[in-house]
């Protein structure tokens, strides 16, 4: 989708969408944001928040990105996008659920299994994805290297874990977990399906969405 589409489409978004929510726009320009879940999700352009959830503008706060991976709490990181969300939301949205949302077919996954070229093109991209190497240890030692799409599948999921263990070192989520003021949960979502699945603790494995309603 080139530039002059989005543009066009920008026009569709004011005469249809823009003008149904219109006093909502200018309510939550009055009010504020409050939304009540921090949704950490992949960049991949099929995995769109507001869009599996059904959910308006206001009610999600988003951070997106390569293979939805939570950095672990360190105190002396400089410049990462993904904590800072985290603390934002926590500390000054208070939003009281986190969810991380993995899903089928992930390129970050698959580049867990081929080495990144050393080079200044893909620097961080190659720093980046060390945050995914305890799922791929996972995954290896369960599946093996015998059936790749179960090694897949099983590399996605264990990544969901492993980015809600990060997330608990964070000093405000461990202590609002604790507290019972936070709520934090990991997705699987199926790209060539629609359909959702979600980490259950006390089984260890993921089952419809649909069962925890």
């Amino acid at each position: 989708m080139g530039v002059e589409t989005l543009i066009q489409s920008h026009k569709r978004f004011k005469n249809e969408y823009g003008k149904k929510y219109i006093n909502l726009f200018k309510e939550l320009v009055d009010k504020g944001q409050s939304p009540k879940t921090l949704f950490i999700s992949c960049s991949d352009s099929r995995v769109v928040p507001n869009l599996i959830t059904m959910t308006r503008p206001g009610d999600l706060f988003v951070t997106r990105n390569i293979g939805n991976f939570v950095p672990p709490y360190d105190p002396e990181c400089e410049c990462s996008a993904t904590p800072a969300v985290i603390e934002y939301a926590l500390v000054h949205l208070n939003v009281e659920n986190i969810i991380v949302c993995g899903h089928t077919d992930c390129g970050a996954c698959k580049a867990l299994y081929y080495e990144i070229p050393d080079n200044e093109e893909e620097v961080h991209l190659r720093r980046w994805l060390r945050f995914g190497e305890d799922a791929k240890i996972q995954a290896l030692g369960l599946v093996g290297t015998q059936d790749q799409a179960t090694l897949m599948s099983a590399t996605e999921k264990f990544n969901v874990i492993e980015q809600i263990k990060n997330l608990l070192t964070y000093p405000a989520v461990k202590r609002k977990v604790e507290e019972g003021e936070l709520f934090v949960q990991g997705w699987y979502y199926h790209t060539e399906s629609g359909d959702l699945e979600y980490f259950n603790p006390v089984e260890y494995r993921f089952l419809p969405v649909e069962e925890n309603v």
